[in-house]
Order: C-alpha cells, then sequence, then structure tokens
C-alpha cells in the first residue's frame, strides 16, 4: 500500500515537472507582431519621384520595434534608376506602422519596366514573415520619349513638276487631331480574324523626338494596337506620296500602310479601292508587299500585287521609304525609289476603276489574322512602328 501511494505521489510530481517544464519553454517570438512590407508601382515621371514603402505590423506594438533595412538592386540599377537607402526604422509602442521611403530617378524614356526591392532583416521586438522584402517596379512602359536610330533611305525634299501640298513630319509634342483620327475596338477582327484591340491612347500611340510611334502590346492574354486614318480630316487624288518608316517584326505581326476610297461609307469595300503601299509579314521582314483591290461586290473582288524583297537585311534595321506615283488612270509603288508594281486602268477591265477619287491614309499594326496567323512563344512585346513623315505632292 506504501509502495502504491508512493508511486501516485511520484507520478503527480513528474507531471508537474514536465507542466512546468513546457511553460518555461514557450517560444517568446510567439506573442510578437508581425511586420511585412509592400510593394510600390508607380509610373515614372520626367522628374525625381518617391516609392513609398509602409512597414505594417500586424498587431499595435507594446514597446518600441525596430527592424533594418535596404534596398536591394535588380533590374533597376543604384544611383542610376534610384537612390540607395538602409538605415533601421522605428515603429515606436502604440503604432502600428512607419514608412521607408527611395527617390526613383526622373526618367521618361520609353523602355521595359525595372524592379529593386527593400529588404527587412534584424528586427527586433517583432518578428518578420514571408512578406519581409518589398519589390519597387519602375513602370517605364509608357514614357514618351523612344529614341530611334535615325539611318536608312532618305527621300528628296522636291520634285519637278510637283509640290508640297500636305505632310506630317510629327514634329510636335502630340499626334495632330487635325490629321488624324483613331478607330478603336476589335470589330470582329477587322474581317481578318486579327487578335487585336485598337485603342486611342498614348500607350499604342505617341509622338517622339520627329517621330510617330505605332506600339503593339501583349496585355495579359490581350492584345493592343493603335489604327490612325485621315478619314475626315486629309484626303487626296493624285500625285506622289512618300513616307518613312522603320517596321516591326516577328510571327503575327501585321503592319500596313494603305488607303481606302473616302466614298467607302457610301458603296462599301471593295467598290471605294484600296491601295496597300506596303503591307509586312513580321515573320518574313526582308519581304514587303503592295496590293491594290477593287470589285463591284465583295465576290467579285480582285487585286494585283507583287512583294519586295530586301537585297541585304530587313525592314525592321533602318528606315526605308514607301512611295506611290498616282496619275489618272495608274499607279506605281516604290521602295527607296526602286518601282516594284504598277497598275493601270486596264488591269481593272470589267469592274469601275476607282482609283481616279479622293483616298484617305491608315497606318496601323495589326496582331494576328488570317494572313500573318497568331503570334507565338517566340514572337515579342511590344513591337513597334516608326514613321519619321508623310508627304503629299501634287
Amino acid at each position: 500500500m506504501r509502495i502504491a501511494i508512493c508511486l501516485v505521489f511520484l507520478s503527480a510530481v513528474i507531471t508537474s515537472l514536465s507542466s512546468c517544464s513546457k511553460s518555461d519553454n514557450n517560444d517568446p517570438a510567439a506573442d510578437l507582431p508581425e511586420a511585412s512590407i509592400n510593394n510600390v508601382s508607380q509610373e515614372r515621371t520626367a522628374t525625381a519621384a518617391t516609392f513609398h514603402f509602409v512597414v505594417s505590423l500586424n498587431k499595435t506594438a507594446s514597446v518600441d520595434a525596430t527592424i533594418h533595412y535596404a534596398t536591394v538592386a535588380a533590374s533597376a540599377k543604384e544611383n542610376t534608376d534610384y537612390t540607395p537607402v538602409s538605415g533601421t526604422l522605428t515603429i515606436a509602442a502604440g503604432e502600428k506602422q512607419a514608412a521607408v521611403d527611395v527617390t526613383v530617378t526622373g526618367d521618361s524614356t520609353r523602355k521595359a519596366n525595372q524592379v529593386f526591392y527593400v529588404q527587412l532583416d534584424d528586427a527586433k521586438n517583432c518578428k518578420l514573415t514571408s512578406a519581409g522584402k518589398g519589390t519597387g517596379t519602375i513602370v517605364n512602359e509608357n514614357g514618351l520619349y523612344y529614341p530611334v536610330d535615325n539611318t536608312g533611305y532618305t527621300s528628296a525634299n522636291t520634285y519637278p513638276g510637283y509640290t508640297l501640298t500636305w505632310s506630317d513630319e510629327f514634329n510636335g509634342s502630340s499626334i495632330s487631331n487635325t490629321n488624324w483620327a483613331f478607330e478603336t475596338g476589335n470589330n470582329n477582327g477587322w474581317g481578318n480574324n486579327e487578335l487585336e484591340n485598337y485603342a486611342n491612347s498614348t500607350r499604342n500611340a505617341f509622338v517622339s523626338d520627329g517621330n510617330l510611334i505605332i506600339e503593339a502590346r501583349q496585355e495579359g492574354s490581350s492584345y493592343t494596337s493603335a489604327r490612325m486614318i485621315t478619314k475626315g480630316h486629309q484626303s487626296f487624288t493624285f500625285g506622289r506620296v512618300d513616307i518613312r518608316t522603320k517596321l516591326p517584326k516577328g510571327q503575327g505581326i501585321w503592319p500596313a500602310l494603305w488607303l481606302l476610297g473616302s466614298n467607302i461609307d457610301a458603296v462599301g469595300w471593295p467598290a471605294c479601292g484600296e491601295i496597300d503601299m506596303m503591307e509586312l509579314l513580321g515573320q518574313e521582314p526582308n519581304k514587303m508587299y503592295g496590293t491594290l483591290h477593287w470589285g463591284a461586290t465583295f465576290a467579285s473582288h480582285a487585286s494585283k500585287g507583287t512583294n519586295y524583297v530586301l537585297g541585304s537585311g530587313s525592314f525592321d534595321e533602318q528606315f526605308h521609304v514607301y512611295s506611290m506615283l498616282w496619275k489618272q488612270d495608274s499607279i506605281t509603288l516604290y521602295v527607296d525609289d526602286n518601282q516594284f508594281l504598277s497598275v493601270s486602268k486596264t488591269d481593272v477591265a470589267g469592274s469601275d476603276y476607282p482609283f481616279n477619287k479622293d483616298f484617305f491614309f491608315i497606318f496601323n499594326i495589326a496582331v494576328g489574322g488570317n494572313w500573318p496567323g497568331n503570334p507565338d512563344s517566340n514572337t515579342s512585346f511590344p513591337q513597334r512602328m516608326v514613321v519619321d513623315y508623310v508627304r503629299v505632292f501634287q
């Protein structure tokens, strides 16, 4: 009996000691507030700007909490894209937040977005969570300055017997609404099962340093671009047209410089006529196409066209000039003053010849469609068409 009583007493003592041991070994950090830092994504501006990172506790600090912080370079570079900072911040007792400010250098250049980090460590009176590193994303992709190598072919400023009657040199700070309007939306693929949505936005069309930039982008699983027209603003019959342009490239990319008859709303396509001064399939960057389309109805549509292949290089590497000599009853197309297509009224025998009337310009980059096919894993974005000038001599 005495032995049994002793054993029961001993068991109770061991249980009590075990309980005390567990209590004494509780992690003292278990009740500490948890600290995290947010991410900041901000448009870059032409002048320096502040990226404001907030360090937050999940509950109010009972005593002063301190955390060391330091910026870490990634695609954004120290002292070029941002001013590096480091130090120790304090979240005072009774508070839940403190801030780290990073100055980002001013720059209006359109280029890839860049990132840097603010890393937290050495926390006292608090503990860091997995969100102990904040990402700063410098959004450069909407900058309105895009530097361009101007090398390439340049056309003459004058021609015997002709006078410059209209031009856009794109020398202003924005696209002229006297010359251009924008067609927007997808419009059921624009008759070609195209994928892009056209937008009236400086994200997709802007003027920079004497050039018009039309930009096709991938936006998640969708694509955006710009389609600019002079319809209702500028239209022309006959003369010489010069357009100096540097083209994009890539599977599924389809830039075009073309014209439609100004009477399209009345007679429809193809009766209005279509003049494709330049089309290019991005997967064939050294080959461009010129084509004229006509016909009383869609069912009777006819065309004549051909292609022009560069002897070396590709059309994205430097500027080339796409020209049209447009006379009564005939149209001739050129690349860098090399003739490659001629169409006359006799080619349109049996159908109304639509090319002796007013036409308007269209500049665009399509993405995907029946002719070029869709982009693939090798197609990079953004894709840009750069137009130095468009000139009409009559």
